[in-house]
């Protein structure tokens, strides 16, 4: 799990400053690619997990399969905007879309979250953590990653604003009180054991049949 956080730090590091398209974009449609375009600098996941979430919304559109859509862990709204833009490309506007997210940063792991090396992500943690608590600053400082900026750019995609729930707080607090009846698309990020598991307790039966469930973190 830490090395796989790292990587992800390391490729959203990379995409902060210009660099050309990534081979994966070669393969896709115009469409696709205007949709990875427009997400990806405010994800941290790979092309490829754009373009398989872009495909999870195509497949719940097209089965009709009843819902809303949610995602645990949203940091800068990438996965959400990839969300929103395929139902657009759709002409879809009528899903209820949930954001579950502290809007501070990653909450610290526990002694259960282990890693492929010899320290716990907890003492690994521990050595990261920058000020006031926040792990990683160069990604989760106040002045770029909060509830306002994320609102910002997620509303300016056009979506309307009566159908987009901000969640804040850990989904330990929030879950399942703020929880939709039902999911078509569930998307989990919040990268810990304990997160995860709470996120699959209250939110999975909840998942419509045929809907679909992505743990972005999973075997990490």
């Amino acid at each position: 799990m830490i090395r796989s956080v790292v990587r992800r730090f390391r490729r959203r590091r990379e995409t902060l400053e210009p660099s050309a398209s990534p081979p994966e974009m070669a393969t896709l449609s115009a469409r696709e690619r205007e949709i990875v375009d427009k997400a990806l600098p405010f994800s941290m996941t790979s092309v490829e997990r754009v373009v398989a979430l872009i495909d999870s919304v195509r497949y719940c559109v097209k089965r009709d399969v009843p819902g809303a859509f949610a995602e645990c862990g949203v940091w800068r709204g990438g996965s959400i905007m990839a969300m929103i833009y395929t139902l657009l490309d759709l002409g879809r506007d009528d899903r209820d879309i949930y954001l579950y997210d502290t809007f501070e940063g990653m909450t610290r792991p526990t002694e259960v979250d282990t890693s492929r090396v010899d320290r716990t992500a907890l003492d690994w943690w521990k050595d990261v953590e920058g000020t006031e608590h926040r792990a990683f600053p160069h990604f989760f400082d106040p002045d770029i990653f909060n509830e306002d900026i994320v609102r910002r750019d997620v509303m300016a995609t056009g979506y309307p604003a009566e159908r987009l729930h901000f969640v804040r707080g850990r989904v330990e607090d929030t879950l399942p009180e703020q929880a939709p009846s039902r999911i078509a698309l569930l998307r989990l990020d919040t990268d810990w054991y304990e997160s995860t598991r709470h996120e699959l307790i209250h939110l999975y039966p909840r998942l419509s049949q045929g809907g679909v469930l992505i743990v972005d973190d999973y075997g990490h």
